[in-house]
């Protein structure tokens, strides 16, 4: 069974494995829980997902470095993410996902990359390009990318009776 790991969830505590983070849009109210979602059809695989969508999170926490709990999530995906072995990056058009963008720019030559970026979203000229300039897959729904996984992860997935 898959292990969905969440800030604060303390990184060090989880052990070394085979593993993906689910960057993409989570803008409250805006965004569905496509990470949820994508969680649910792994649950025959021995991984880690990483999926920074915080129970806990609070819109009105300052966002500052000087904040601890914000810092303290910033920190968990940053690490999280340099963890994965791939990332999935998944933008929803009704929203502006700028942090996302940003961990696409982070980790665009990290060649862990897979993105779903469909029409409608108001940077998809900027990350279609991004994209083809560093040779990252794009695909054309989420669960077309979550198949893309599954085939990367198949030789963890456990047989379940």
């Amino acid at each position: 069974m898959a292990s969905i790991i969440k800030p604060p969830q303390n990184l060090e505590t989880i052990p070394n494995k085979r593993s993906f983070f689910l960057a993409g849009s989570i803008e409250m109210g805006m965004a569905t829980d496509w990470q949820t979602l994508v969680g649910n059809k792994f649950d025959s695989f021995d991984i880690i997902i990483w999926n920074p969508r915080r129970l806990s999170w609070d819109s009105s926490w300052e966002q500052s470095i000087d904040n601890p709990i914000f810092k303290e999530q910033v920190d968990w995906e940053l690490d999280a993410l340099n963890r994965a072995e791939a990332i999935f990056f998944h933008f929803e058009p009704q929203t502006k996902s700028p942090i996302t963008l940003m961990e696409l720019g982070l980790f665009a030559q990290s060649g862990k990359c897979l993105v779903h970026c469909p029409k409608g979203f108001w940077r998809k000229g900027n990350v279609d390009i991004v994209c083809h300039r560093y040779n990252i897959q794009q695909v054309n729904s989420i669960d077309q990318g979550v198949a893309l996984l599954q085939k990367q992860f198949s030789d963890c997935q456990k047989n379940i009776i």
